[in-house]
């Protein structure tokens, strides 16, 4: 049966309608915001997938160009892989509805998000994220919702809810909030230096507004959700617990884990693995969760020993950082590059610049093209953590991770006036026990300072862990968790920022929601650990960026012409400026404002080819001094070119203070000589003189 609600969000009308279309989902809604529409939907397996110890989410967000409407290009004239943009949004999408799902459920369940029309005043990313829950809310699925999504944007000090497009692409905020009916469950924010409590002020503001659409989504729940479906549980047997306490008491299994060294700790847990499946040998039932249930004994001891005694597996107090090292220049004939190490947890950066005509062009669901000319990549190889497996290119982690740092360093980037460079920065992973993407953002900053790009303040960034009992007041957080608490934690909360404040946040957690003190006191410790990064570790190994690029880099020298003489430089069908380019070695950038970069690595040629081009661009003036080949030679005088596509002729009346009968007398193809500029003959051409030169020219 068809039906349709709305509310009234940010000034906007939401429209859902459900049981329009996709009737066969378990749950969908065809999503309507503005003028922009998005079918979610989510559905479920009937049984458990066999021989996992996960639950088996997939969450999708496909962008059809059609919403834009748009052709995709290449030759299949369709969509092909999800851009970074859809896997982004599809991990916003996932981090705060995995922990609603029973976490003993392991039903395959997919929710899917067809952007079909997109309205730049209303964001598709925010719709989906919308559809998505109410898909799952009215679904027979098992989920502990509802949720709801609010985005925040602020330009001039303003908070602005739900931004649109170009507020968001321009603002000083890029944040995205969760929540349940009580508390926060996922934040993800890119913000230019917003200071803390701002940045809370948003957070909870955000919060406020999703309890309004959680009070809509449970109306439409009430009126057209479906009862919950039964499911197979896959939880570990309590008599099986019983059972290896008796064989590995919990004495035991506390040695075993608590230990700084990774590898030490994984061989202590293989070894207890293996006298326990002899142990078990004969019972297949326990056999096939025994993995799970040493997994979920590991964690209840660490959980307890961190909540109750306060005792972290590597011994540290519970603000402590792990052991710091930064160091640059690391690699030879690159740009810039840096490392830095915290415990086991090791990144290695390199920064590479290019002339700006090497941006990444995105072709997305944007009314333009969009050109990305700082680009971050994170790289994630199994020798890392100490497994062999062939790399199959990023995953969806490795480009989450990449532009979590990228969105860290964005705000600190020179202009492009500033610095007329496009820039890469690859971390490459050498070891990884614990939040790399913030050890990449250290090291990302310091590869760029090394490589000379004059970023405005040194960025950092720590994450941090939390362990919670059976009330609210009963926590603990973390400083820099390391893997191991992670795994076994209920949050890991990335920030970084300057001195003077906040340019990310990712939030993730396992439980259903953090209390506004946990929250505040993640994001004061946060910034207490990068303050102490930045002052004690990375300025030792850099304090500030280079005044120059580095030896193998290339050069960039930028001027300003006119825009109307764009066309003059360029040439009929490029014919000047790559003549221009074929004489000097350069690379040239002619933005449509007139803004020309010369690149190259040869000084002289790229100040030859500023010279060419500043000759084409200039008027000529009488009294005006060049120097000019000569490229045709004539009974009545000779035609010099004194840059690609800009010729004059000299009379050969004017060629000798002597007379001469013969331009050849004088003159040769392919001579270089100085000229001075006495204006337009009748003809309207320049007219040039060698014997008027004066003697000091």
């Amino acid at each position: 049966m068809f039906k349709q609600f709305t509310m009234e969000l940010a000034g906007k009308t939401l429209r859902v309608d459900i049981g329009r279309v996709a009737a066969q989902a378990n749950g969908a809604a065809l999503m309507h915001y503005g003028d922009t529409v998005v079918l979610s939907t989510a559905t479920a397996s009937e049984k458990p997938r066999e021989g996992i110890d996960f639950f088996p989410l997939s969450v999708e967000y496909e962008e059809k160009l059609y919403a834009v409407g748009k052709i995709p290009g290449g030759f299949n004239k369709r969509e092909g892989k999800a851009s970074e943009n859809a896997i982004l949004t599809s991990r916003v999408i996932d981090r705060p509805m995995r922990p609603l799902f029973p976490k003993d459920y392991r039903n395959d369940v997919t929710l899917n998000n067809l952007v079909m029309s997109v309205d730049p005043e209303c964001r598709p990313e925010i719709v989906a994220m919308l559809g998505s829950a109410i898909a799952t809310s009215i679904s027979d699925i098992p989920f502990a919702g509802p949720c709801a999504m609010t985005q925040v944007g602020m330009i001039d000090g303003e908070f602005i809810v739900n931004p649109s497009q170009e507020q968001w692409k321009n603002g000083d905020l890029n944040l995205t909030v969760a929540s349940t009916s009580e508390k926060v469950i996922m934040i993800e924010a890119g913000a230019n230096e917003i200071p803390e409590a701002k940045m809370i002020e948003a957070i909870y503001m955000a919060h406020d507004i999703n309890q309004k659409i959680i009070a809509f989504i449970n109306e439409i729940v009430a009126e057209v959700g479906k009862q919950k479906h039964e499911y197979t549980s896959c939880a570990v047997p309590e008599e099986l617990f019983a059972a290896i306490k008796e064989i590995v008491p919990p004495e035991a299994m506390e040695e075993a884990v608590f230990t700084d060294v990774k590898q030490e700790r994984e061989e202590n847990i293989r070894k207890i693995t293996e006298q326990l499946e002899e142990a078990f040998a004969d019972n297949e039932e326990w056999l096939a969760v025994l993995g799970e249930a040493i997994y979920q004994y590991q964690k209840k001891t660490v959980r307890k020993m961190i909540l109750k005694d306060h005792k972290r597996p590597d011994g540290r107090a519970i603000n402590q950082i792990r052991p710091l090292a930064a160091e640059v220049d690391l690699i030879p004939r690159v740009h810039g590059s840096a490392m830095f190490t915290r415990g086991q947890t090791q990144i290695c950066d390199v920064v590479t610049l290019a002339p700006l005509s090497e941006v990444q062009r995105i072709d997305g669901l944007d009314e333009n093209e969009v050109n990305k000319r700082y680009m971050h990549h994170y790289n994630f190889p199994a020798y890392s953590v100490g497994e062999t497996k062939p790399s199959r290119g990023p995953g969806r982690r490795e480009i989450g991770h990449g532009a979590l740092a990228e969105r860290a360093l964005v705000p600190v980037l020179p202009t492009e006036e500033e610095f007329p460079y496009a820039i890469r920065a690859v971390s490459e992973t050498f070891e990884s026990n614990g939040s790399t993407s913030m050890a990449s953002t250290c090291a990302s900053c310091m590869a760029l300072m090394a490589a000379g790009v004059p970023i405005k303040k040194m960025v950092a960034g720590i994450s941090c862990g939390l362990v919670t009992g059976e009330t609210d007041d009963d926590y603990v957080v973390l400083t820099d968790i390391q893997g191991l608490e992670d795994f076994f934690g209920d949050m890991d909360f990335k920030v970084t920022g300057t001195h003077d404040g906040i340019t990310a946040i990712q939030m993730d957690i396992k439980i259903h929601g953090l209390t506004r003190p946990i929250v505040e006191e993640a994001i004061a410790r946060t910034r207490e650990a990068r303050l102490y990064i930045m002052d004690n570790v990375m300025s030792k190994a850099i304090a500030e960026p280079r005044k120059e690029v580095g030896k193998y880099a290339p050069k960039i020298v930028q001027i300003q012409i006119d825009p109307a003489k764009i066309g003059d430089v360029v040439g009929q069908r490029g014919k000047t400026i790559n003549a221009i380019i074929e004489q000097t070695g350069v690379k040239i950038d002619i933005s449509d404002e007139g803004a020309v970069s010369v690149c190259g690595t040869d000084k002289e040629m790229m100040d030859k080819a500023v010279k060419m081009i500043q000759i084409i661009t200039t008027d000529f003036e009488e009294g005006q001094i060049f120097v000019g080949k000569v490229i045709s030679i004539k009974e009545f005088g000779a035609f010099l070119e004194f840059a690609p596509g800009k010729e004059g002729m000299v009379h050969i009346s004017k060629i000798s203070k002597e007379r001469i009968n013969h331009v050849e007398d004088v003159l040769t193809l392919g001579d270089m000589v100085k000229v001075v500029c006495l204006g337009k003959d009748k003809m309207g051409r320049i007219s040039f003189s060698i014997k008027d030169v004066p003697a000091e020219a």
